[in-house]
């Protein structure tokens, strides 16, 4: 028998506190470990081969914690590295633990909300550039045109703490410009970053009327609820009880400041190291 741990939640930052919120929402039962690898962020800009070896030492990080289901809540990491980690390094790590990304749950969802077929894609340059979501789309919506736009600035915004500021609305409608410009037709936008959904205000702002706003937080929950139920043998190894913990690469202070904006509650973290 393998024994039972918290399920992991992984970002390079902050921004996978938004989907964990979602997740708790959604199945409070359960522990959760949470781990922002800040000393390193950001993934967005960074080659394939480096979010690969970041992501890989957090996810062996996260099994010596137990851990036997990890969620990759950042887009960056399950393009560039998810499925590299599932196919080559499980086997030999650990092949009876899981690792599940943010992109595939998405793509099988997010033709549901368009009636034009046309959607956007808005990313990091990391995520834009592998076409992950693109690719993954198309498997479950091939008819579905997706339009992607990198959105390099928004990250900076939101954790500088500039996301309701004016200082946002420049960059805003200058991506959701340039989106629109590519496809006129798109009537569903999707926030392909788990710090975007604190810029959903200051997007809607400038979004044209009728068009849809999507964020991860809740499909990946459903689609995590749904994935333990349908993996019983996966489900008795992840622990209940409800508890949380928060640890992160760099400082605490700076982390628990941010983190309580993106969760919306008080966090205490720990330091760990890698």
């Amino acid at each position: 028998m393998n024994p039972s741990g918290p399920i992991g939640v992984f970002d390079s930052g902050y921004g996978g506190l938004t989907v964990l919120k979602q997740i708790v929402k959604k199945l409070p039962e359960y522990e959760y470990i949470y781990l922002g690898d800040n000393a390193r962020s950001p993934y967005g800009t960074r080659s394939f081969d480096t979010v690969y070896h970041y992501t890989l030492d957090c996810v062996k990080w996260f099994f010596e914690q137990g851990c036997s289901l990890v969620i990759l809540a950042c887009n960056t990491a399950s393009a560039k590295a998810l499925r590299t980690i599932q196919q080559n390094d499980l086997p030999l790590l650990a092949p009876d633990n899981r690792v599940l990304g943010v992109i595939r749950p998405t793509a099988e969802i997010i033709g549901t909300y368009s009636e034009s077929k046309s959607i956007g894609v808005l990313a990091t340059s990391g995520t834009v550039e592998s076409a992950s979501y693109p690719m993954e789309i198309a498997k479950f919506f091939p008819e579905l045109k997706v339009y992607q736009e990198a959105c390099p600035m928004w990250v900076p915004l939101v954790e500088n703490g500039e996301f309701a500021n004016h200082g946002a609305d420049f960059f805003v409608k200058k991506n959701l410009h340039n989106i629109f410009e590519k496809g006129e037709a798109i009537d569903v936008i999707l926030l392909g970053c788990t710090h975007y959904p604190l810029l959903q205000e200051k997007i809607k702002e400038y979004l044209p009327v009728g068009v849809k706003l999507i964020a991860q937080g809740e499909i990946v929950a459903d689609s995590l609820a749904d994935y333990l139920k349908r993996h019983p043998e996966m489900e008795t190894r992840c622990s209940k009880g409800g508890t949380k913990k928060f640890f992160t690469t760099d400082s605490t202070d700076d982390f628990d400041n941010h983190a309580a904006v993106f969760y919306g509650k008080e966090v205490k973290s720990v330091h760990t190291s890698l």
